[in-house]
């Protein structure tokens, strides 16, 4: 059982930037995969990041790729989502989840479904 806690979001200016962080419980946070994803109002939830269980495999949505950077402590049981040039249409809660895997690279690592452990979201508003 894990149990996730995001904080960091806010509002913020476009081009500005913002540091999510995702405090998880449990002994084992370090045999899951972590990724955040993002659910702005009327739309789907979708992929924005992935960082495998030892931290050196990640991925990016394209619409994030180049701006923002997944990455994770284990020690501290910590993962992080640092956003930098962000845009208005980054506007969204953004979700931390956790998936069992050890694998470096799996499709499962895009789809919310695979997802066992779910945070309960940060809000992040980027004013035009």
């Amino acid at each position: 059982q894990v149990q996730l806690v995001e904080s960091g979001g806010g509002l913020v200016q476009a081009g500005g930037s913002l540091r999510l962080s995702c405090a998880a419980s449990g002994r084992t946070f370090s045999s899951y995969a972590m990724g955040w994803f993002r659910q702005a109002p009327g739309k789907e939830r979708e992929f924005v990041a992935v960082i495998t269980w030892s931290g050196s495999s990640t991925y990016y949505a394209d619409s994030v790729k180049g701006r923002f950077t997944i990455s994770r402590d284990n020690a501290k049981n910590t993962v992080l989502l640092q956003m930098n040039s962000l845009k208005p249409e980054d506007t969204a809660v953004y979700y931390c989840a956790a998936q069992v895997a050890r694998a470096s690279y799996s499709v499962s690592y895009y789809y919310a479904g695979a997802y066992e452990y779910w945070g309960q979201g940060t809000q992040v508003t980027v004013s035009s």
